[in-house]
Parts: C-alpha cells; sequence; structure tokens
C-alpha cells in the first residue's frame, strides 16, 4: 500500500505547485497566501509518504484529498483534478490493501513450507 499511496502524494505534491502558479494570476490572492496554503499542502503531501502506514495516515491522506477538492474555489480546474486524485487515493489504499493481503498470505505460505 505504502508505494501506491506515495505515488499519488508526490503526483499531487506537483499538481499543488502547479495549482498555485495558476492562482497566482487571482488578483484576489496575494502571494505569500497562495504559496502559504501550496506550501503547506506540499509538505503535508510528502510527509503523508512516510505516515501512510501509520495509524491515522489514509484519514490524512482523505483529509487533503478533500482540501484539493474545494481549493477548486480558487482554481476551477482543481475540483476535477482533486476529485480524480480522490478516486486515484482510493484505488491505492484498495488495491494496496490488497497487495499487502496477498503478500502476508504467499509469506506465510512460504514458512509454513519451510517448516515442513
Amino acid at each position: 500500500m505504502r508505494t501506491l499511496c506515495s505515488s499519488t502524494l508526490i503526483g499531487e505534491f506537483f499538481i499543488i505547485g502547479f495549482a498555485g502558479l495558476v492562482a497566482m494570476k487571482d488578483q484576489d490572492l496575494s502571494t505569500g497566501t497562495v504559496w502559504t496554503v501550496c506550501g503547506v499542502a506540499m509538505f503535508l503531501s510528502v510527509v503523508l509518504c512516510g505516515m501512510v502506514t501509520r495509524p491515522g495516515g489514509v484519514a490524512l491522506g482523505w483529509a487533503l484529498q478533500i482540501a484539493l477538492i474545494a481549493s477548486g474555489v480558487f482554481v476551477p480546474m482543481m475540483f476535477f483534478m482533486g476529485a480524480l486524485f480522490a478516486l486515484l487515493w482510493w484505488a491505492s489504499v484498495h488495491f494496496g490493501r490488497k497487495v499487502d493481503e496477498a503478500k502476508a498470505r504467499f509469506a506465510a505460505q512460504a514458512e509454513r513450507l519451510d517448516a515442513a
């Protein structure tokens, strides 16, 4: 699960940065505000790569997905990109857990064969 989720989070890192560049063109937003918010979100996406398998890591990932979708208020394309990455996040968590379960089954089976 860690690999799939981390790949999604790193993709989000870049999308958040590009969204920040687009948001800078909005006259109502200050550059400092845009980069503070984007910087925090980018930092969170990188930190979450290491926290994915810890308690609360997946929940924080979902919070980031919701924040990405909500950022569509300022950069309308982020409604679409946020939804796309939320779908990727779901797939990463869902299929990552299946892969982890399969690895555990194969490891247990190999251990039983070694013991016999």
